[in-house]
């Protein structure tokens, strides 16, 4: 089932009754509006005069929906998730947590290596020479000890939005306020999909930053980038402005989670495709397989 997300960018007061999701407005004018709690997937409160019930945080997280808060920045800087995602969660923890090197090695060239084909297809669809970028896709080692993640995105961000000096970072110029901001939510979607597979979102195959709570998150939302690129390479080349992140461009940018992408020769909404990622990492982990099923950009 392909679940909703919602954004909330005005002040409103969320609560819950019979499963619903209640939505009410300071406005007595304007009328409360429900939603069915199981049809949520992804919750995003911008606004900072937005008030929440513990009821419905409680049955949103049963049904494990992500809550993302944003910052009065309008840039998502918490997710809230469930403590208990799977009904066999600690024998599948113990399984992540017993990986082994070589085992961890081969999962990141494995991520690597997809992501790097899925960037080289992007490219190769918008015309733009992706010759080396191929190349370097089959040329991943395992544990990516000759950096190819690092080679490719020199050569893809220098081409792939057709900006003059346009450099991919945190704090740099649009339109990385738009990918910061998809990324985001990928990250959120990574998180929820791993949870409900029973894993802990923060003990990583290659990231290990004691920092960072979110390690493999970050490490199986790799090949998942692309598609947040799409969004935002669509973005750019509408010639409307994008220097500032409006609610319509964060309207944009939540497409995400339905966006249909291909995973093991089936289309599936993103959201779903997630899932299906992290449980064949969970199968990698208990030995059951060797592979992770990524998605292929076509």
């Amino acid at each position: 089932m392909i679940k909703r997300t919602l954004f909330f960018g005005t002040p409103a007061y969320l609560s819950t009754k019979n499963k619903q999701l209640v939505v009410s407005y300071p406005e007595e004018s304007t009328p409360p509006k429900t939603v069915p709690i199981e049809d949520i997937g992804i919750l995003v409160l911008e606004h900072q005069q937005i008030t929440i019930s513990n009821g419905l945080l409680a049955k949103l997280i049963q049904n494990k929906a992500a809550i993302i808060s944003c910052d009065s920045y309008h840039l998502p800087i918490s997710l809230l998730q469930p403590l208990v995602g799977h009904s066999e969660q600690t024998e599948r923890i113990k399984h992540q947590l017993q990986a082994s090197i070589p085992l961890q090695k081969n999962l990141w060239q494995q991520t690597i290596s997809s992501k790097i084909e899925n960037q080289a297809s992007f490219m190769d669809k918008q015309g733009i020479p992706a010759r080396k970028m191929y190349k370097w896709a089959l040329e991943v080692k395992s544990g990516d000890t000759e950096n190819h993640e690092s080679r490719a995105a020199v050569y893809y961000w220098k081409h792939i939005f057709g900006i003059e000096n346009f450099i991919r970072g945190q704090h740099g110029l649009a339109p990385n306020n738009l990918l910061n901001y998809g990324y985001a939510i990928l990250r959120a979607l990574t998180a929820r999909a791993l949870v409900s597979s029973g894993m802990l979102p923060s003990v990583g195959i290659f990231h290990h930053n004691k920092y960072n709570a979110f390690c493999l998150a970050d490490d199986i939302m790799e090949p998942y980038r692309v598609f947040v690129d799409v969004l935002v390479y669509d973005i750019v080349k509408s010639n409307e402005p994008f220097e500032v992140l409006t609610t319509a461009l964060k309207t944009s940018l939540l497409q995400l989670p339905v966006m249909d992408v291909l995973i093991d020769g089936n289309k599936s909404p993103l959201m779903v495709a997630m899932s299906r990622t992290t449980n064949s990492l969970y199968q990698c982990f208990s030995g059951i397989s060797r592979k992770v099923l990524y998605p292929e950009f076509v």
